[in-house]
């Protein structure tokens, strides 16, 4: 009987010690996620980066994805070259990371076409139109994540707030990107109950020597005011931006606060905080198993107003009081 013991006893403990190491692997599992933006800085994407990535990694980190520990994060720019995006898309497939977080449109649309089944979450606007999605309930495919617009009255009311700033606009020129793939704005549509005459101004390229030809091409146009898209593309020159529309002298209304914290006017924005967490949230439940098509599309509920009143004061404007008051933050 005893002879039989023994094998019995190391059989088990072997047992044991490859249980115990299995989860001791299951613990310490890797998990890569890869980000793509457009253009600009990698340090963008980062927990010191803008506002809505700050949140993301806080996020992330609170529901135990750490980056350095159980997760490697990959970060790439398309640098402000749109025919470079298919390639780029590619390359980043190629490595198979467990989700792909797509910045825009254009990128999104790059990573779809480069694969069908790495989950992507993904940030831009009209995912049903683009093909992205069947429903925002319950997407369908290998795209889930976050829609920055609700629908596009929300241009209507940067401009309405634009022209309380500055009564006497008439002429506004709308600042995009032509390869945007973004939310379609009925110029006339937005522009006329309002008596402003809205043109498009679009840049063919997100690079610097682009917006220098354009703020030139704005300037022979002698709007009142500008207008600036809320398409990713542009934020990583949101400081160039904002400087040329500084040395043009016109008011401008900007999609996101980012814009305002580098000397911009005012910003009317989904809440960025909110776009981020949400974002983290469908990258944790994708690396626990969900599946992106069953995981619905976000739209923003809360907004949020901001005024640079320093800005305000350079370009010799006075703000109503009633235009303060409704503002979230004033900026001195």
């Amino acid at each position: 009987m005893t002879a039989f013991r023994k094998p019995a006893a190391a059989v088990l403990l072997l047992f044991l010690s490859a249980l115990g190491a299995a989860q001791a692997q299951e613990r310490a599992k890797q998990h890569q996620i890869a980000m793509i933006r457009p253009a600009g800085s990698l340090s963008l994407m980062s927990d010191t980066g803008l506002r809505n990535w700050r949140a993301f990694f806080e996020e992330l980190r609170r529901l135990g994805d750490v980056e350095g520990q159980n997760l490697t994060v990959e970060r790439y720019s398309g640098e402000g070259h749109p025919e470079g995006y298919p390639d780029l898309a590619r390359e980043v497939v190629n490595r198979n990371p467990d989700v792909i977080v797509a910045i825009t449109n254009p990128i999104a649309l790059a990573v779809r076409e480069a694969t069908a089944t790495i989950p992507i979450v993904w940030i831009g606007v009209e995912p049903i139109r683009l093909g992205f999605a069947t429903s925002l309930a319950r997407p369908g495919g290998n795209i889930t994540g976050v829609s920055v617009q609700v629908d596009a009255g929300i241009w209507g009311k940067r401009l309405q707030l634009l022209k309380e700033a500055e009564p006497s606009i008439s002429k506004v020129a709308f600042l995009t990107i032509s390869t945007s793939y973004g939310l379609t704005v009925d110029l006339h549509e937005t522009g006329e109950p309002l008596g402003i005459s809205l043109t498009n101004v679009p840049l063919h390229e997100s690079t610097q020597s682009e917006y220098q030809r354009v703020f030139a091409d704005i300037a022979q146009r002698q709007p009142d005011g500008i207008l600036v898209s809320d398409i990713g593309d542009l934020i990583p020159y949101r400081q160039l931006i904002v400087e040329l529309v500084e040395k043009s002298r016109l008011p401008a209304m900007y999609p996101w606060r980012d814009y305002v914290e580098a000397g911009g006017l005012m910003a009317y924005e989904p809440a960025q905080g909110e776009l981020g967490r949400r974002m983290a949230d469908d990258v944790h439940d994708i690396l626990n198993g969900a599946r992106p098509g069953d995981i619905p599309i976000y739209q923003p509920t809360k907004f949020e107003f901001v005024i640079n009143l320093k800005t305000a004061q350079a370009l010799g404007l006075t703000i109503p009081p009633s235009l303060l008051a409704l503002a979230d933050e004033v900026i001195e």
